[in-house]
């Protein structure tokens, strides 16, 4: 059974860090992307960036470009969101997620979901 389990969100000040970690556990995640969604209140869930398991490639939302970064680590099969100079827009609840369909960025290409940590940025 696949299981994506986030953790490291919070209550930061804006300009501030934070990073997220996602242990990915239950199958091989070799073939398989992972991304990172978010959705704040009152809106839908947007991408915001993925990695591919195998050769790491990388690809970001553009309102993220710059300022977060993901990578993983394939030994302790966990993926990161390093996520940094932080404005309050950026509070939302953060999603790790995984697929085999490469570069996907949409909500629903997305097979298994984690069950989100809150990210809160105040002004």
């Amino acid at each position: 059974q696949v299981q994506l389990v986030e953790s490291g969100g919070g209550l930061v000040q804006a300009g501030g860090s934070l990073r997220l970690s996602c242990a990915a556990s239950g199958r091989t995640f070799s073939n398989y992307v992972l991304g990172w969604f978010r959705q704040a209140p009152g809106k839908k869930r947007e991408f915001v960036a993925g990695i591919y398991w195998n050769g790491g490639n990388v690809y970001y939302a553009d309102s993220v470009k710059g300022r977060f970064t993901i990578s993983r680590d394939n030994v302790k099969n966990t993926v990161y969101l390093q996520m940094n100079s932080l404005k309050p827009e950026d509070t939302a609840v953060y999603y790790c997620a995984a697929t085999q369909q490469l570069h996907a960025i949409v909500e629903a290409d997305f097979r298994y979901w984690g069950q989100g940590t809150q990210v809160t940025v105040s002004s």
